[in-house]
């Protein structure tokens, strides 16, 4: 459990591109934006997880007509799981120096 909660973040980014990979191409009107649920009409995120999808494909043309961001937002995803992978070396803290009792 302790795992899991260390590493949520890499858990979560990983998981969020294999379904977004694997995200049905059939039906490409199909929607989870809460704003076009309501019938408000597209918010400026709509259409980024069909283009993530696309990008992960390599279907880079397809990725811009869905979202301009979404090729953006595979690279800066795939970023943060290397960081995550990776994280900086520990740098190690200078212990003070102890006075000798003896003297």
């Amino acid at each position: 459990m302790r795992y899991l909660r260390k590493h949520i973040e890499l858990i979560f980014w990983v998981i969020a591109l294999i379904l977004l990979f694997f995200l049905p191409d059939i039906d490409r009107g199909t929607s989870l934006c809460p704003s076009q649920l309501l019938g408000w009409g597209k918010c400026p995120g709509c259409g980024i997880g069909h283009a993530i999808h696309d990008a992960l494909h390599f279907r880079f043309r397809s990725s811009i007509h869905h979202h301009p961001l979404g090729i953006v937002a595979v690279i800066i995803i795939f970023i943060r799981i290397k960081q995550l992978i990776q994280p900086l070396p520990k740098q190690h803290e200078t212990q003070p120096v102890q006075s000798d009792p003896r003297s």
